[in-house]
């Protein structure tokens, strides 16, 4: 008759010295693996809907007076999400596992460790499988708006110079229309063929931005059109060209500086966002093979109890 002896956990085992029973049987409990990370995954969810609720989880990309609170709120309410859920989950993992009794102490502190790791791996991956769309959104959302606000700005720029600004699209200015243009171009700039020159002159100028500078017949032709339209005198109609034209590139210039800079931020935002994403998933990993540990130690130190029905 074997007689259970004692082995690393301080609890006696009733498989034998030679302990055959554990030496052959796998040392992950799978099912205790999936019950953490379903744990896990579900606080996740339940704390993401929370936090989108109470407004913690909002990234903003704009400059405003409370963009680094909702950001540093966002960051913190990761965390939180990270610690609460991923310690549940490797606390279920580790107190759901099988009791190996002839296993030695540091073997059972690995074992319970890497289930913890099991767990948060896999509830990571369910996560991400189920919310990879909100995630990415999450992390890319910085950079879109920051292009939006690019695009905004260069066409702000456009509006206020009423032409396109220089390097960006030009999806009103055919550039057959121009040529066409100067191929029907007159002496006479308000004949009755082009009484209302405003189209002509906005192609002329749009062309001339994206190309970079005003050509001299281009010049020519605008100031005759000013002179005709206001009764400026050639000099001071030639003159005006110039300021406008000068006002034009000063306003392209300014949209061109402020999309640069929006995108700047919207990278770095992202760059952040992203960073921290992994610091938090990082610290959840730690979070879930401690507290499994946790788990498992109270697993061992339960007393079995036997029912009066079976004796």
């Amino acid at each position: 008759m074997n007689t259970p002896v004692a082995n690393g956990t301080g609890y006696p085992s009733a498989l034998g010295a030679d302990g055959a029973g554990e030496t052959n049987r796998s040392g992950v409990s799978w099912a205790a693996i999936f019950a953490g990370a379903v744990s896990a995954a579900v606080l996740s969810l339940i704390m993401a809907l929370l936090g989108s609720g109470l407004g913690f989880s909002t990234l903003s990309p704009y400059e405003d007076h409370s963009a680094a609170v909702i950001g540093v709120s966002a960051i913190l309410w990761i965390s939180l999400t990270q610690l609460v859920a991923s310690g549940i989950g490797g606390y279920m993992a580790g107190r759901l596992r099988v009791k190996w009794a002839t296993v030695h102490n540091d073997e059972v502190f690995f074992r319970d460790t890497a289930h913890g790791m099991l767990a948060w791996a896999v509830a990571t991956l369910v996560t991400a499988a189920l919310f990879g769309s909100a995630l990415t959104s999450a992390i890319s959302g910085a950079t879109s708006a920051g292009a939006g606000v690019a695009k905004t700005a260069v066409t702000a720029g456009a509006a206020a110079g009423g032409v396109a600004a220089k390097g960006a699209d030009m999806p009103n200015v055919n550039p057959g229309e121009y040529f066409t243009d100067m191929l029907m171009r007159s002496d006479k700039p308000l004949a009755e063929a082009n009484a209302n020159p405003r189209a002509e002159v906005a192609r002329i100028f749009a062309t001339s931005m994206h190309n970079g500078s005003l050509a001299p017949d281009d010049r020519t032709y605008l100031a005759q059109t000013v002179a005709a339209r206001t009764g400026l005198a050639p000099a001071d109609a030639e003159k005006r060209v110039d300021d406008v034209y000068a006002r034009m590139n000063a306003a392209a210039e300014k949209a061109k500086a402020a999309a640069k800079d929006a995108a700047d931020k919207a990278r770095k935002a992202a760059a952040t966002a992203a960073l921290w994403l992994t610091v938090s998933l990082l610290l959840g990993a730690f979070v879930a093979s401690l507290f499994a540990t946790f788990g498992g130690r109270l697993r061992d130190g339960v007393a079995h109890v036997h029912s009066p029905l079976h004796r």
